[in-house]
């Protein structure tokens, strides 16, 4: 017959658990919080540069005089997501504030676009400089479901522009779509 060892004396050979060690483990979170600001400070250079090397786009149009005496075709509340370049839903545009996400209110007349965003800066699209609008998922990084985002395309000096808008009701999008792509046609015939 064995004998059992006596549950006191299996306690007493134990070692107890170590104590924390406080200084290793605050080293390890001023680290990591110092890892954290830096990449953060580099993304705000990133941005900074990325403004800069944008910086020959012309200053954005503001809206004429009179322009609320004109025909008010629609108006849409919603999201500014971002302004990209023409066909590359990547190359976001941050200069003059167009990298910028924010709430909109838009407003087509027959004058053109006018784009007023609360907290950053509002601009204006002439009717001649308006190309084109689609219904899109992606823009600038944003993905929505399908034809969730409502793209205009725009000229401005010579560059064009993909701005993308979000409306608090996603049902609207197929009117502007309809509407800036008649204005268009409209002004073209005119210019001919």
């Amino acid at each position: 017959m064995t004998t059992l060892t006596p549950l006191y004396l299996l306690a007493a050979e134990r070692k107890s658990a170590e104590v924390t060690d406080w200084s290793a483990r605050i080293s390890w979170v001023l680290g990591f919080a110092v890892f954290i600001a830096l990449v953060y400070w580099l993304m705000r250079q990133g941005w900074k540069w990325r403004g800069q090397l944008q910086s020959d786009l012309p200053e954005l149009p503001t809206t004429p005089e009179g322009f609320a005496d004109g025909g008010t075709l629609l108006t849409l509340s919603g999201r500014y997501h971002a302004s990209t370049t023409a066909g590359q839903w990547l190359d976001r545009i941050v200069a003059h504030g167009l990298g910028t996400r924010s709430r909109v209110e838009l407003t087509l007349g027959e004058q053109g676009l006018d784009v007023v965003r609360p907290g950053a800066a509002d601009f204006f699209v002439p009717a001649d400089a308006l190309r084109e609008a689609r219904l899109d998922k992606a823009l600038a990084g944003k993905v929505l479901p399908e034809g969730g985002l409502l793209v205009i395309t725009w000229a401005h000096g010579d560059k064009l522009i993909d701005s993308g808008f979000r409306s608090d009701h996603a049902a609207e999008h197929r009117a502007w779509v309809d509407a800036i792509n008649h204005l268009n046609s409209t002004t073209e015939g005119t210019a001919r």
